[in-house]
Order: C-alpha cells, then sequence, then structure tokens
C-alpha cells in the first residue's frame, strides 16, 4: 500500500496533487531503487520521474538520501519541476500532512537551498507564511524553529543569492517573536534565542535590508522594546542612527516615509486565510455575511491567544486586498464592515486592539500621496463614517485613537506625522471617497473634544473650507446591513 501524504477526513475526496504524486510514484516504484538508468528521460517522463522520487522522499525517510542522490543525477532544469512540486505541496497541502512528511519537507526544503535549485526562494516564503501567529501549538513552533534555523545556517549563501528572503524572514520573526516573548517556560526559550539572534544579525549587520521593508519595520520593532537587544536597536534608530553604518541613511524619518510593500502583508497570512478573506470581500453580499464571518471566527480565532492575528487581517485588508471599481460599487460586503466586526471580535480589552487600531491608521501617519496608495486609509475613513449614527461609538473610539497617535506616536516627528494624516484627510475628501469632512467635524453625537480636535487639525493645515458646501449628512446602515 502507498503511503499517504496527508490526514484526511473520510468524507473528502483525495487531492488531486497527492493523487498525481502517488500514481507517479506507483508506476515507477521499481526505477527507484539502485541501479538507476542511464538513459536520458523524454520530458513527460522526467516529470513523471520528479513526481516519483518527491513523493518518495517524503514517505520513504530511510531511503531519503538515495532518492535525492537519483534527483540530483537525472536533474536537466535546475530542480526547477521539483521546487514547483514543493510549492504546491506547501499551498494547498501543508495544514494536512502527517508530521512526518512535514519533517521530510524541511529536510528536502534545506537540500533545494544548498544546491540553490531554481525558485528556493518562493519555497521558502511560502513556508513562511504556515507560520501562524498566536499559535503555540507544538507543529507550529516546531516551523518557527525549523525555520529560523534554516535561515542562520543558509546565512551566507542566502545574503548573496537572495537577500529578499532576509528580509521576508525579519518580518515574520519580529512579528512572531512579540508573541512569543509572552511564553514562559524551557519550552520556549531556545526558540526566543534563536529569534532574537536572527532578528539582531539582520538589523546590526545588514541594515539596509530593514530599509527595503519600509515603515512596518518600525511597527514590529516597537513591540519588542521591552526586551533588551531591541531596546538597545530602538534607542540608537531614536537617537544615533549613524551607528548602523549605512550609506545614506541618517533618520528614522525616512524608514516612516517608505511604503512596505503588500507582500510583507501577505506572509502573515496563511494561504487558508487568504482564500477565506478573498472570498468575503469579492462574493457574499452586504446583510448575508453573518454566517460567513462567524465560520471565518471558528476557524481562525477561536483560541484566545489566536486574537493576535486580527492585527495581521487588517493590515492584509488594508495593504494587500485593493478591489476593483466593480467590486466597490457593488453590494458585496465592503473592507470596512470587516474591519469593523473584527475590533467587535476582542474578548479581552488590552494592547491587541491598540496594536489592531494601529495596523489601522498606520499609513494615515505618514501619508504621501505620490508613493502611497489610498486603498490603504480607505478602510478606516469610511468605518468612521458609516458607523455614524448606529454606531457612533466605534466613530468615537477610532478618532479618539488617531488623534492620541498625532500627539503622542513620535513627539521629534510630529511634523511629518501631521503632514501625513492631513495630506490622507485632504486627499480622502478631494477623490472622494467620502462627500465631506462635515461628516465629522458637524456630528451632533461625536464627542465634542474630539470634534474640536479634528477641526484644529484640518483648519491648522487649510483643509477647514474644503467640501464647506458639500452635504454632510452620513449615509447610514440600511437595515439587514449592519456589520456583524
Amino acid at each position: 500500500m502507498v503511503p499517504k501524504l496527508t490526514l484526511a477526513a473520510p468524507h473528502e475526496a483525495e487531492n488531486q496533487i497527492e493523487l498525481s504524486l502517488k500514481q507517479s510514484f506507483e508506476s515507477l516504484e521499481p526505477s527507484l531503487k539502485p541501479p538507476f538508468s542511464l538513459t536520458i528521460p523524454k520530458p513527460d517522463e522526467y516529470t513523471q520521474l520528479n513526481h516519483a522520487i518527491l513523493h518518495a522522499i517524503l514517505t520513504q525517510p530511510q531511503f531519503a538520501k538515495t532518492h535525492i542522490k537519483h534527483l540530483h543525477a537525472i536533474v536537466t532544469d535546475g530542480y526547477a519541476t521539483f521546487v514547483n512540486l514543493l510549492l504546491k505541496i506547501i499551498h494547498h497541502l501543508y495544514p494536512k500532512l502527517l508530521g512526518s512528511v512535514k519533517n521530510q519537507l524541511l529536510w528536502v526544503t534545506n537540500e533545494m537551498v544548498r544546491v540553490s535549485g531554481i525558485g528556493y526562494d518562493a519555497l521558502l516564503i511560502s513556508l513562511m507564511r504556515h507560520i501562524v501567529g498566536g499559535d503555540f501549538s507544538d507543529d507550529n513552533l516546531w516551523l518557527c524553529t525549523k525555520l529560523v534555523t534554516l535561515l542562520l545556517g543558509k546565512w551566507d549563501s542566502l545574503l548573496e543569492e537572495a537577500s529578499h528572503v532576509l528580509c521576508s524572514g525579519l518580518y515574520v520573526f519580529l512579528r512572531v517573536l512579540a508573541d512569543h516573548c509572552r511564553l514562559n517556560g524551557e519550552k520556549f526559550e531556545s526558540l526566543k534565542h534563536l529569534e532574537v539572534n536572527f532578528c539582531v544579525k539582520i538589523v546590526r549587520e545588514e541594515f539596509h535590508l530593514c530599509l527595503k521593508i519600509g515603515r512596518d519595520f518600525i511597527r514590529l520593532l516597537q513591540d519588542l522594546v521591552h526586551v533588551p537587544e531591541f531596546k538597545s536597536i530602538w534607542k540608537d534608530l531614536m537617537l544615533n542612527p549613524t551607528r548602523f553604518n549605512t550609506l545614506g541613511f541618517s533618520s528614522v524619518s525616512q524608514i516612516y516615509c517608505t511604503r512596505t510593500s503588500s507582500r510583507y502583508a501577505l506572509l502573515r497570512i496563511t494561504p487558508e486565510m487568504e482564500t477565506q478573506l478573498r472570498f468575503l470581500l469579492t462574493h457574499v453580499k452586504f446583510g448575508h455575511q453573518k454566517r460567513h464571518l462567524m465560520w471565518f471566527a471558528r476557524k481562525f480565532l477561536s483560541e484566545l491567544d489566536k486574537e493576535t492575528v486580527i492585527v495581521d487581517i487588517v493590515r492584509f485588508i488594508c495593504c494587500a486586498h485593493h478591489p476593483p471599481n466593480e467590486i466597490i460599487q457593488s453590494d458585496v460586503i465592503p473592507r470596512w464592515a470587516v474591519i469593523g466586526w473584527l475590533l467587535t471580535t476582542f474578548r479581552r480589552k488590552n494592547y491587541i486592539e491598540a496594536n489592531v487600531k494601529l495596523a489601522l491608521f498606520y499609513d494615515w501617519l505618514f501619508f504621501d500621496e505620490r508613493m502611497d496608495n489610498i486603498m490603504n486609509i480607505e478602510p478606516a475613513i469610511l468605518l468612521m463614517v458609516h458607523s455614524i449614527p448606529q454606531y457612533v461609538e466605534m466613530t468615537n473610539t477610532l478618532l479618539e485613537f488617531l488623534l492620541l497617535l498625532l500627539d503622542n506616536y513620535d513627539m521629534e516627528h510630529k511634523d511629518i506625522i501631521v503632514k501625513g494624516v492631513s495630506s490622507a484627510f485632504r486627499l480622502l475628501e478631494s477623490k472622494g471617497v467620502i462627500q465631506s469632512l462635515h461628516v465629522l467635524t458637524s456630528c451632533p453625537t461625536l464627542s465634542p473634544s474630539l470634534k474640536e480636535g479634528l477641526s484644529k487639525l484640518l483648519l491648522s493645515c487649510g483643509i477647514g473650507k474644503l467640501g464647506s458646501s458639500k452635504e454632510s449628512l452620513p449615509v447610514p446602515i440600511q437595515p439587514g446591513q449592519q456589520m456583524v
């Protein structure tokens, strides 16, 4: 009987990727043992042989070294076919793979890095996406350990051939370190030590890679300032930036003003989560979303510790899911409504909620219409406007948080932040995302102190007269279109 790759429920149909590997293995099993054929396979035979060898490596660990030698002997395309098969397995099957198969998957991934197989960088990045935020299960911590160990072990070759993998690794492990540093016990100490060493090594030795990430590097780093190694880094960033010995870098403001690519937001969303979110935001009609949201919560947010992933989801929705006009103008549930629902799911009010709001507003703080995307800031303004009057407390809470950020986020660079927030408001109104800012400044149910603070900001930047002749009443949420 051919060994299985996945653990599937009895009612589930066999996955086509696994089936094709299994069939190739069954067909070619006799030829997978030495002595190997010396004839050069035809293209279709080559593809089938790659399928068979991969299945054998994943299910026969005792013969894995023999099978990998076989692969090295027959490869004609720089391992592109083999790596592509690995990518399909990681993307579509990883959560269901048997533990022994996952172990072999990491072993063969290490081999592909060692031989510089074509596409090995995508392989590593795909595996990083399966590290789940807020998940402290043995399986998830094992994957963290394996990947950070691999990145450290292959440091020199990655730095030379695929430095973007190190950038991705830095983003991922800065983020998960914030979760792991809340854990105590010997079980976690060795992993945290590895993660800290990896991140500090990049920041101290290859700071130019941090600059490639952009402003989200700072957002993640500030969550770790209580860790001694990162407290020292933070102090140097703010007070002594020349310590990083990076040509052209002289101030943290340069990082603030660099937009972070959407591919980094994707790194913290598993492929399965991305699929469900994109389906929700592309096909589910506003007013019919409740059962879909409840299913999503049960699937991905059921454990208390997993609430930290909401930060990543909000960042993904703002930065990596930009629907086309036909979706925006349709009756599909808008992004702002999903974010509004996420903000109501917290079972404990703590720093996680503040981090979610920061993820929502972060691009506002340094917004520059010449390089930033209006779609990154659109959900926050629409959530504030559409929450009036039915959910006005949501508007109060978000506007209060934004004004607090203006005064407290970074006093040394307040001028940059005021300019960024002002630019965001100006563009959102001028582009017609909202009819007029008077919907906020003249709202009778909003806190008077918040209206006064917003009005002062807008007037100081010459925005006060914008849209003054436009209709200032909000468009209310229609019956049946509640956020939940």
